[in-house]
């Protein structure tokens, strides 16, 4: 299915654009029109599309207001019950008579999508009612129960918060979870501020009528980097005939929406937005240093958009923008760069990287630059660590003593001992490597060059090296120390082998620890892996 929208000229015009996505990210920093250009958008064709602004008012009702699907759809998509304006597409009264309310004015719809949703409920049950009448009547079959709107909107909230359930009742949304056996219950004008813009924007989505443009500015707003994009990625898949439009400055949300043709806005100088399509899956550095500098913390870590570096460390510091860089290389680079940009001297740059093979002085050395290491070998040996190895197995309702005690047997004994040489030959050319990485000779004459080269030559003694990383892996295995032996073990395979300790399928391990720490166990594993984090990079 294709989706056509539109964007300006040079001269203001409108031009059509097709995209074989239902969503598109228009991203840029603030102050570069990314609001105004959505609400061009939206006059173009004010019937087509409905957008959602970045000020929104969440006082929820009491209870929802009764009102016919009608009066209540008017009041949502214009502002106003009268069939003219409707008529016209005029959304004066939604947004105000000016061209600034366009982008600033607070929208307070809430009490009017409620009372759209509880009116296609009504009528959609009342439809069914009907059916089964006329089939009781003529003797045919009776049809199947509807999926109603309000079970859709409950749908999504199990995906976007499985650790809370929502009920409809007596016209009130009721939010329950059980409190270590007991039920505890409370209306949706109690919840927190991202539980009310889950229940609001997904009603706002369900609501919309069929094949329209949905414009959202500031997705992000109010809620938390765990559950944003799992409800916009829910809501996607519940409205596959809309095109969704999102306006933001989060990288992050943008790199997540790969599917996502992507729009970066560069400026506007009141008549004219200067703006470029991404063409490539990664975001070009030219637009990460416009936005980044305009943000206070970044993180530049190992891997890729879906890896388990960006997954995790997104989690661990939801404050900052993570950027994935790929290898090791990068994030040190890059990192350097940001931290060595005057442009950005406000801005909190981090590079977080695996330890690997490194020494504790190359690891000191790095920090000077703000590239901190985490506390085991490499980021998929944070799936095994003994805290949360234990955790995962009393949410399998396994004994967390025999489950941890047999994957350590088996890391330590059956893996590590086996493997030791190995890895003790890779930690000694490790070594070696960054001592010669160490010598700068690109910017000396030659016998300069020469001499540096030769220094760092005569420090290399490889009888020395390899004595102490011996020394080294021999204690942590002779001791049976498990965190040390996580330290140093540097095998990617592993923690792929260690899923039937838990009576799962070696490949699901990964998979459901990444499902609880974006659901119900999301501090629990966060704290689990705490201790194996960097304490110089601030988590809030």
């Amino acid at each position: 299915m294709s989706f056509k929208y539109w964007l300006p000229d040079e001269q203001g015009n409108k031009i059509e654009k097709t995209t074989d996505s239902n969503a598109v990210i228009i991203i840029g920093a603030n102050g570069s029109g990314k609001s105004k250009l959505g609400a061009w958008i939206e006059r173009k064709d004010m019937n087509s599309v409905h957008r959602i602004g970045a000020q929104r008012k969440l006082s929820f009702p009491e209870n929802i207001p009764l009102m016919t699907y009608s009066q209540a759809s008017n009041l949502v998509y214009y502002g106003i019950d009268d069939k003219s304006f409707m008529q016209r597409g005029s959304k004066v009264y939604r947004w105000g008579g000016n061209d600034a309310d366009y982008t600033t004015r607070m929208i307070e719809d809430i009490d009017n999508v409620f009372a759209e949703l509880l009116a296609i409920n009504n009528n959609e049950e009342h439809a069914f009612v009907e059916a089964a009448r006329k089939a009781e009547a003529n003797n045919d079959k009776v049809p199947s129960v509807p999926i109603t709107i309000s079970e859709k909107l409950i749908r999504i909230w199990k995906r976007v918060l499985p650790q809370r359930q929502i009920v409809l009742d007596d016209s009130k949304f009721i939010a329950e979870f059980d409190n270590n056996g007991t039920e505890v219950r409370y209306p949706a004008t109690n919840m927190s501020d991202g539980e009310r813009s889950v229940l609001y924007l997904a009603a706002q989505v369900l609501c919309v009528p069929e094949n329209k443009i949905l414009i959202i500015d500031e997705p992000e707003v109010h809620l938390h980097r765990s559950i944003m994009n799992r409800l916009w990625e829910a809501l996607e898949d519940e409205r596959p005939d809309c095109l969704f439009i999102y306006i933001t400055h989060d990288i992050q949300f943008a790199a997540a929406h790969s599917h996502a043709d992507k729009i970066w806005v560069r400026e506007y100088d009141g008549k004219v937005w200067k703006y470029e399509k991404i063409e490539s899956g990664d975001l070009p550095e030219e637009m990460l240093l416009d936005i980044l500098g305009s943000r206070k913390k970044v993180l530049f870590v190992e891997g890729e958009r879906n890896s388990y570096d960006t997954q995790l460390y997104s989690e661990i510091y939801p404050d900052h923008y993570v950027v994935p860089c790929g290898s090791c290389t990068q994030v040190i680079a890059r990192t350097k760069a940001f931290r060595g940009n005057p442009s950005l001297h406000e801005n909190e740059v981090y590079g977080i990287i695996d330890r690997d093979f490194r020494s504790d002085y190359e690891i000191e050395q790095y920090k000077g630059n703000g590239i901190y290491t985490i506390g085991v070998a490499e980021v998929e040996n944070l799936f095994i660590v003994e805290e949360l190895v234990r955790l995962i197995a009393s949410q399998m309702a396994l004994s967390p003593d025999d489950v941890f005690d047999n994957v350590k047997n088996y890391v330590v004994n059956d893996r590590f001992a086996n493997q030791i040489e190995g890895q003790i030959c890779e930690s000694v050319v490790a070594q070696i490597k960054y001592k010669l990485s160490s010598a700068e000779i690109s910017k000396k004459s030659e016998a300069e060059a020469k001499a540096t080269l030769d220094n760092v030559l005569s420090s290399i003694d490889f009888d020395s090296i390899k004595r102490a990383e011996e020394d080294r892996f021999r204690d942590a295995l002779s001791n049976g120390d498990y965190r040390e032996i996580l330290k140093q073990f540097n095998r990617k395979s592993l923690v792929g082998s260690i899923g039937h300790f838990l009576g799962l399928q070696n490949s699901e391990y990964c998979q459901m620890v990444l499902r609880l720490l974006h659901g119900v166990k999301h501090d629990e594993i966060i704290n689990a892996l705490l201790p194996y984090m960097p304490v110089e990079i601030p988590r809030t």
